[in-house]
């Protein structure tokens, strides 16, 4: 059963979070050094496209288990690029100071998630 047949995910604020959050990690990776094209750099990437696209997938599913495990998989992407971004400050690819507002967005972005798991599976 699809939880929520009217709206888009496009309306739900945690995927438009999500979209916020990809496009500074591209932002803040812009001026990594070119070696890491194909190694952090894509890696961090990958993951903040991940939590938007697995949210927006989410909500597509018709059941709320299905929602669930898509939701586990966004978490999963915030965990990793939370990861990344501390290794790339370790690295000196960048400053703890520009990063901020990313390690804010992954924070609430970990709250929303955790309280539509609890919503989600309390219909169950």
């Amino acid at each position: 059963m699809n939880t929520n047949t009217t709206r888009s995910y496009k309306d739900l604020v945690v995927w438009q979070k999500g979209i916020a959050l990809a496009k500074l990690v591209y932002q803040f990776t812009k001026n990594f050094p070119s070696e890491e094209k194909f190694g952090l750099l894509a890696q961090m990437r990958r993951a903040a496209v991940s939590i938007p696209s697995n949210i927006a997938e989410d909500q597509a599913r018709y059941t709320t288990g299905e929602f669930i495990q898509f939701i586990s998989h966004a978490e999963g992407s915030l965990a990793e690029l939370d990861t990344q971004l501390i290794l790339s400050i370790e690295l000196k690819f960048c400053r703890e100071v520009g990063a901020e507002a990313a390690f804010e967005l992954i924070a609430e972005l970990r709250r929303m998630l955790n309280v539509l798991r609890r919503k989600l599976a309390s219909r169950r």
